[in-house]
């Protein structure tokens, strides 16, 4: 079972979903507006965030973007509104799921289901490799979530994390954008900007730049491979 924060001002929604997830056996903490999120989930350890975009004090889609400068807890978009442009935006803004009210609780509960199995590694790529990858001065160790550049540790987020594991277990090899998004954002569709924001923070990380790379080549209009530096 999860630990939830709910996030929603409606009180006779947050009531039905506190009700509904305290008796699917999750332990659940809810607010009304987003600096009351923001300050649980800087004390508390979630395994997932309920969003709702309509908060008194500040627009969903702005506190997601705060909350990933914060944590990589996974968060759910619950929306009433339908606009894909704005679903899209979203996704590549760093949520994980969203849903469209009204919705029912069985459907959220299938929604939490997948989005907690792919935040535990048990997504359909399977456990994480149990061997220490190393490329070069990069060493990532999968199960225990770390990864090192010259005996420095890394500060990543789990996106950003993901993504240099995904890549550092083909090292040399060219990987299309199209798999990125498939196996790093467990996504079918998307747009480049999405893998280009996080590359950007990553090479900054690694103290690279797009111009003058180190580890993380892209090739363009092809895709984008790790291998050390020459």
């Amino acid at each position: 079972m999860a630990s939830v924060l709910v996030v929603e001002d409606d009180q006779f929604v947050r009531s039905a979903l506190i009700r509904h997830l305290t008796e699917a056996s999750h332990t659940v903490r809810s607010v009304g507006t987003a600096l009351e999120a923001l300050r649980e989930v800087a004390h508390v350890g979630f395994d997932v965030v309920i969003l709702d975009l309509g908060l008194p004090d500040l627009d969903g889609a702005e506190a997601l973007k705060m909350l990933r400068g914060i944590t990589d807890v996974p968060v759910i978009i619950a929306t009433a509104r339908d606009d894909e442009a704005e679903i899209v935006r979203l996704l590549n803004d760093g949520a994980d799921d969203y849903l469209t009210k009204p919705f029912s609780v069985e459907h959220l509960s299938a929604r939490m289901a997948a989005v907690l199995r792919r935040s535990r590694g048990a997504a359909a790529g399977g456990e994480p490799p149990s061997r220490v990858l190393q490329v070069g001065g990069l060493s990532i160790d999968p199960l225990r979530r770390q990864a090192e550049l010259d005996g420095t540790a890394l500060d990543l987020t789990r996106r950003e994390f993901d993504l240099l594991a995904f890549l550092a277990g083909r090292p040399g090899v060219v990987v299309p954008r199209r798999e990125l998004l498939a196996e790093v954002w467990q996504q079918s569709y998307g747009d480049d900007q999405t893998i280009d924001v996080h590359l950007s923070w990553l090479r900054r990380k690694l103290g690279e730049t797009a111009a003058q790379p180190r580890y993380l080549h892209t090739l363009r209009g092809v895709g984008v491979k790790l291998e050390p530096p020459q």
